[in-house]
């Protein structure tokens, strides 16, 4: 979100103003090894994890919009939980002692008991016109030894609803985009995200909003298929819904223009 997702991150921010949020980066924060360093070295990955926990304050909840993001920090935190010895290595590492009673949270989790309708000043039917997909991907799945973890499944097609969007029914919503084998193998992930974006096409969808910036960008540089429907961050259908209208910094970074269709639709 710092480099190849700015707009997922422009758009987060003005939206988290917008509704009485504060978002304070984390001061020095590293990537977090993604499935990269997960896959190939699982000592480098949880210090990668880990250095972000020690950096985060102890008096609020870290928050994370990108889906591996937060799949990394809590699967290392919920290990430290569990490793005295590990615990041990984290204090000797960083310094201080590891903080069991960290928050992490999806973005998800600070819209669960906010109405948005009380932001938007009666335009309630900003979005009405509007046909989507909700397409979480598969990061935001657990594994078994976080199964208690909150599931967001949903979150999409209930909060856009409610602001007059219509939500349509597909099979791909938690279907794989290949994430980082778009560096390495993008003959592997071309035909996979061409079925995505064909069967949003075939749904009737006027776009894709998905839940993880890795996903947006993947079905906008290896699609290969004519005149695909537009892909959007949440953050970004949320900021216009709230009637946010300074886009142009955003949008300009899409590969796939959306304006047209947010013109024809009357968002913007």
């Amino acid at each position: 979100m710092a480099t190849s997702a700015k707009e997922n991150n422009i758009s987060l921010i003005k939206f988290c103003r917008r509704i009485g949020y504060d978002l304070v980066e984390l001061t020095d924060w590293n990537c977090c090894g993604s499935s990269s360093a997960h896959s190939i070295n699982e000592n480098t990955a949880f210090g990668l994890a880990s250095r972000n926990l020690s950096l985060a304050p102890d008096d609020r909840p870290l928050v994370a919009a990108c889906p591996s993001c937060l799949l990394r920090l809590q699967h290392t935190h919920l290990h430290l939980m569990h490793d005295p010895a590990a615990q041990i290595e984290y204090e000797n590492m960083w310094g201080k002692p590891f903080n069991k009673n960290l928050k992490i949270i999806h973005f998800f989790e600070m819209l669960a008991n906010i109405d948005l309708l009380n932001f938007i000043d009666g335009r309630q039917q900003r979005l009405e016109k509007l046909r989507f997909v909700p397409y979480y991907g598969c990061m935001l799945a657990r594994p078994p030894e976080m199964n208690r973890k909150p599931n967001y499944h949903g979150i999409i097609e209930k909060i856009l609803s409610s602001l007059g969007a219509q939500s349509l029914r597909w099979a791909y919503g938690a279907r794989c985009c290949g994430t980082f084998l778009s560096a390495a193998r993008p003959d592997i992930v071309t035909p996979v995200v061409n079925q995505i974006m064909q069967q949003a096409i075939d749904s009737g969808a006027d776009c894709i909003v998905t839940a993880c910036a890795m996903c947006h960008m993947n079905m906008e540089i290896r699609c290969s298929i004519k005149n695909p429907v537009p892909t959007l961050h949440f953050s970004e259908i949320l900021s216009l819904a709230m009637g946010i209208q300074d886009y142009k910094a955003w949008f300009a970074r899409h590969l796939v223009d959306p304006v047209p269709m947010l013109k024809a639709k009357g968002i913007i």
